[in-house]
């Protein structure tokens, strides 16, 4: 919809009352952007306004705004969840592989040489970065849960060499592109990691 034109395609209003009167304003070219951007809040803050005010309320009656302000929301679930030893060994073995990846793809072996090769802290960015989160189930990546109950960890062969990594943290899925070599791959895997943001869209 936001990238497309949808004049004469769509039927839709502002309804659920997105803005007052929202049922007799049709959606159009001109007014899709906000359309868009009300119904993501109301899609996100639906049913939880409340819990969420209280939640942050009582974290902040233990937890000094002043001291966590300092960090971003990636960085804050680090030092609020700790830093894990990931076992790799169990990770890989709870990994699926779709769009003609496999496990001894030699993009997958590569793949799994760089996250040998990163650091602790890198592979919990990677995990977050792809799930959402950096904390690791009690029992392990079998346990891992997506948007809608347990979800692999899993990696998909999409896109051009020349794109990064793409993250779809609903789904714990890495669309990971064919790169040619396994300098490109470890740069472009580091470079989406460590600089970008973890949604790729809206899942």
């Amino acid at each position: 919809m936001k990238d497309n034109d949808i004049e004469d395609m769509l039927d839709l209003t502002f309804t659920r009352e997105l803005k007052p009167g929202g049922a007799n304003i049709p959606v159009s070219e001109k007014n899709k952007k906000e359309y868009i951007e009300r119904m993501v809040k109301w899609r996100i803050e639906r049913g939880v306004v409340q819990q969420t005010e209280s939640l942050v309320r009582g974290f902040y009656e233990v937890v000094d705004a002043r001291l966590v302000s300092v960090f971003d929301a990636r960085e804050l679930e680090l030092v609020i969840a700790g830093t894990a030893e990931i076992d790799l060994g169990d990770w890989r073995n709870n990994t699926e592989y779709r769009g003609g990846y496999h496990d001894n793809h030699i993009v997958i072996r590569w793949f799994w040489a760089a996250v040998e090769r990163f650091n602790n802290e890198q592979r919990l960015r990677l995990l977050q970065f792809v799930t959402g989160t950096s904390s690791i189930p009690y029992e392990g990546f079998a346990s891992l849960r997506g948007s809608n109950g347990p979800r692999r960890f899993c990696v998909e062969k999409w896109g051009k060499i020349t794109s990064l990594p793409r993250a779809h943290t609903c789904f714990n899925r890495l669309d990971l592109p064919p790169y040619p070599s396994f300098s490109m791959l470890y740069e472009k895997m580091l470079t989406a990691v460590e600089e970008t943001s973890t949604f790729a869209g809206l899942d």
